[in-house]
């Protein structure tokens, strides 16, 4: 690991950056070069004084996991986040379909849907970055490990899911389907379906009649636990290579469940949050 480096590059693409590209307001007194550090590690989940100890350089060896969220608080192209890495003494990350990686461009747009329920969400329903809104909506997904980082996992193993999420288990099937054939047995795609043929019935019955991936988003029934149902629109833009998409919960104006989103976004805007 190469400390001073590291700080320096931590440094560089900190000052890169200007508010309006992570979707901060600027302010009026704003003197510092690019961002702030206290912003950065808000953006990054870390503590600010992790995060100066870093670029002062004192810091700790950081984790391959905190290397992949620095890179996405600081916006970081695919080449840049594995330049950061072999500073940090790791080898490049594999560019695969299962990286967790968001794509800067997808990143510049969800920034702008700060007061959306907008998430950005992996194909295989790995939830990668929320917005306050959607937090409120939909549950911290970030507290999620393992094979549960995927709601296509979870609906058939976590009753609440299945509440929340209800009649969308053959979409989800068809989702998970068409990512396996894609990824192969071997991949994170693979390791969910061995589980899940294990673990539910449901599911094994609805796998072995291959169902086939067709409109995913459109209008959602959702079921909040304290608002109870909901009828949204989603709407998702993929990302070029497939990987992640963009996904975005509207209501119609003026229809009850645009007055139980206004109630969650009030809600939420009263209680203190980090950013994404």
């Amino acid at each position: 690991m190469d400390r001073a480096r590291l700080a320096d590059y931590l440094r560089s693409r900190r000052e890169a950056l200007q508010p309006e590209d992570v979707g901060l307001p600027r302010g009026q007194r704003r003197r510092t070069k690019g961002l702030r550090r206290e912003e950065v590690a808000v953006l990054s989940d870390m503590s600010i004084d992790y995060y100066s100890r870093l670029e002062q350089p004192r810091g700790p060896h950081p984790s391959e996991q905190m290397l992949g969220a620095l890179a996405r608080g600081l916006r970081l192209s695919m080449e840049e986040r594995d330049h950061l890495f072999q500073l940090g003494g790791y080898a490049t990350p594999p560019r695969t379909a299962d990286s967790d990686h968001v794509n800067p461009g997808l990143m510049r747009i969800f920034d702008g849907l700060r007061d959306s329920a907008a998430q950005v969400v992996s194909h295989l329903g790995e939830t990668l970055m929320q917005t306050p809104l959607s937090v409120a909506l939909l549950g911290d997904l970030s507290t999620h490990t393992g094979l549960a980082r995927s709601m296509h996992y979870r609906w058939f193993t976590d009753p609440a899911t299945r509440l929340m999420h209800p009649d969308e288990e053959r979409l989800i099937v068809a989702d998970l389907h068409a990512s396996f054939l894609r990824d192969g047995p071997g991949s994170r795609a693979g390791a969910i379906v061995t589980a899940l043929l294990a673990a539910s019935n449901d599911f094994s019955d609805l796998w072995r009649q291959h169902p086939v991936a067709g409109r995913y988003c459109g209008v959602k029934q959702l079921v909040h636990p304290t608002l109870g149902p909901l009828e949204l629109d989603c709407q998702r833009l993929i990302d070029p290579d497939q990987s992640q998409q963009l996904v975005v919960y509207t209501a119609t104006p003026g229809s009850a469940s645009a007055e139980k989103l206004l109630l969650l976004q009030l809600s939420q805007s009263l209680t203190p949050s980090g950013l994404g």
